[in-house]
């Protein structure tokens, strides 16, 4: 049964691709795109989203078929591991975005964006201050 131990792992052998452990980018995908810096595995990041996207409206337009979700769960899972690569690259794990999610948990969505914008108009209140 998958579990969030699964992404724990994955993100632990993304970490051991990096160049700084040695990976080589010459036999692993995460060490290239890694050596190419953050504009390779962002662009990425944009791709997948796009496609992710598309799978969905694919589902909308041609019906929940075995092989339309099938490809809307391939496409997220690509997602997720380029997301997956971002957060090794600055530092971050799942745990870190797991913990985010439930500080969320029981919120409502539009009281924490009003809650994002506040801090932010806060931020930029306090910035034009100094």
């Amino acid at each position: 049964m998958p579990s969030t131990d699964t992404l724990k792992r994955l993100a632990q052998t993304i970490e051991s691709r990096t160049p700084a452990r040695g990976g080589d980018p010459a036999q692993s995908y995460v060490a290239r795109l890694l050596q190419k810096g953050p504009d390779a595995f962002l662009k990425k990041i944009g791709e997948e989203a796009t496609e992710t996207v598309m799978a969905a409206k694919d589902i909308d337009c041609g019906g929940p078929t075995a092989e339309l979700k099938a490809r809307l769960v391939g496409e997220v899972a690509d997602l997720w591991f380029h997301t997956l690569v971002a957060l090794v690259h600055y530092g971050l794990t799942p745990a870190d975005v797991l913990a985010e999610l439930e500080r969320r948990e029981g919120t409502s969505g539009i009281e924490e964006m009003a809650l994002r914008k506040a801090l932010i108009r806060d931020s930029h209140e306090a910035a034009e201050k100094h």
